[in-house]
């Protein structure tokens, strides 16, 4: 692997953990959120498009055909994890100890970005479960474990890519339940398992399509849990 390229790569693990503790640590609470944290996307979703087109110069082909194998993993992945999240929100995470800091955390997280009604918050689900999962996996599987399988073997690159996904995610979960305890690694380590899961599919049937779908179907999961959440302390109007 070239210095330019180990550098690159290095870049894009480590960004977004970065980033992630500007505008939801440091910065959190303060007028800065939102234009940091629209500032550290562009610059992290930019990223790959400006070093492939400007440095390697060579086309962009990160939404090949859908692969039919990719799309049913895909679906069925995430629809499980889906209905877990639906099914187990009343008789196990509503109260629970754990999620105990969580529903005021969610409450101030989401009026730091100027959300008070449930209308903006619809919107915002859908950015995330359908724009923001395919970012995510644009990004994660097809530059960072693309780029390192060529390097890597494929077991190995999976599992680098995956941890440094799962990174900026412990921040999150550290912030929304309160601290770095057991509950925090745990949770993250499920990140980890859906990191390992989706580069496996972006591998198997070289298609984003079928990652995207899983992906996306996760994220509406967790946004509705966050939407409970809220509820819990008078949010949603």
């Amino acid at each position: 692997m070239r210095g330019g390229e180990r550098a690159a790569l290095a870049f894009a693990c480590l960004f977004p953990t970065l980033a992630t503790w500007l505008y939801f640590v440091a910065l959190s609470g303060t007028p800065w959120t939102t234009p940091i944290f629209a500032a550290c996307k562009l610059v992290q979703f930019a990223f790959p498009l400006v070093w492939i087109l400007a440095v390697e110069r060579r086309p962009l082909r990160f939404l090949k055909k859908p692969a039919t194998p990719g799309l049913w993993i895909g679906l069925l992945s995430g629809l499980a994890v889906l209905a877990f999240l639906l099914a187990a929100w009343r008789p196990l995470l509503a109260s629970s100890p754990v999620l105990e800091r969580a529903p005021a955390a969610v409450a101030r997280k989401i009026a730091s970005f100027g959300i008070d009604t449930a209308g903006e918050y619809f919107l915002l689900a859908i950015f995330y479960a359908a724009l923001h999962s395919l970012l995510e996996e644009y990004y994660w599987r097809w530059f960072v474990f693309g780029r390192l399988r060529h390097h890597l073997p494929v077991a190995g690159a999976a599992i680098l890519s995956s941890l440094a996904f799962t990174a900026h995610h412990v921040i999150l979960v550290g912030q929304f339940l309160g601290g770095y305890g057991p509950a925090t690694w745990l949770l993250s380590l499920t990140v980890t398992a859906a990191g390992l899961i989706w580069a496996w599919t972006y591998h198997r049937s070289g298609s984003l399509y079928g990652p995207w779908l899983s992906h996306g179907l996760a994220d509406a999961g967790l946004m509705w849990i966050g939407y409970q959440l809220w509820r819990m302390v008078g949010g949603a109007g």
